[in-house]
């Protein structure tokens, strides 16, 4: 069993929490999980600024935070965190519309439960070609960088 939890704390953006959990689902699956608990928490960046600060020690909000709590070959437990303010300004920066930003994040914090990591450039690379893979799933209009 898969359940994904959202928490829609924000009131800048109007989102659809349906593609959001339909594209974590797809991600999990696709990796090989058959239970998982995930939670997504959808917020502004003044309260990203802060659990930032408060897990990473960088006192700046950002786009994505994502925690994994527990991990097995088959099973998750884990968080996305993502910021709808920043997407609103990256979205401008990159051509997209805020709601497929968001969604960016939503996938990218996704990968990294499952494994993914983009430190190194190889790895990047991978995250990358992932990330556009189901952006063009979920996605309404995806510019690819």
């Amino acid at each position: 069993m898969i359940d994904i939890a959202i928490t829609d704390e924000q009131r800048a953006l109007t989102v659809d929490l349906s593609r959001i959990r339909t594209a974590i689902e797809s991600i999990l699956r696709d990796a090989g999980m058959s239970e998982a608990e995930v939670s997504v928490g959808i917020i502004d960046d003044a309260r990203m600024h802060e659990l930032n600060r408060m897990h990473l020690n960088h006192d700046y909000p950002t786009d994505v935070l994502s925690f994994v709590l527990d991990r097995t070959e088959s099973t998750l437990d884990g968080e996305v965190i993502v910021s709808t303010e920043t997407a609103i300004a990256q979205a401008r920066e990159f051509n997209q519309t805020p709601e497929d930003e968001l969604l960016l994040y939503v996938i990218h914090g996704a990968l990294h439960l499952v494994g993914y990591d983009d430190k190194e450039l190889e790895k990047r690379a991978e995250m990358r070609k992932m990330e556009n893979y189901y952006m063009n799933r979920f996605a309404r209009s995806y510019n690819a960088e």
